[in-house]
């Protein structure tokens, strides 16, 4: 009690791999990109990410971002990233970690 009276809170974080898919081979993805990156809460960071082949000259936007698991959940994300319907068709979480 007297550490977190003392402003020593652990922050629970949790670091998503996710997997967004663009519509056809046609979607601009480096609009898509720009796009999902534009979505801004408190506790969301967004970091690396890359493009990876899916089949048929279609691939998908691999980003990585760190949450902070008491203000951005993964219901959020997925609201957020499929309403860019323009460029986005589907998301997935590829991967969840906690750290």
């Amino acid at each position: 009690a007297k550490k977190a009276a003392k402003g020593d809170v652990l922050i629970a974080k949790s670091n998503i791999l996710l997997d967004v898919k663009p519509w056809d081979d046609e979607t601009d993805l480096a609009k898509m990109e720009e796009a999902v990156r534009a979505i801004e809460a408190d506790g969301l960071l967004w970091g690396a990410s890359k493009l990876v082949p899916v089949g048929y000259g279609i691939k998908k936007l691999q980003i990585c971002c760190v949450v902070e698991d008491d203000k951005v959940g993964t219901d959020f994300l997925e609201e957020q990233i499929t309403a860019i319907e323009d460029y986005v068709q589907s998301m997935d979480i590829a991967a969840f970690n906690k750290i």
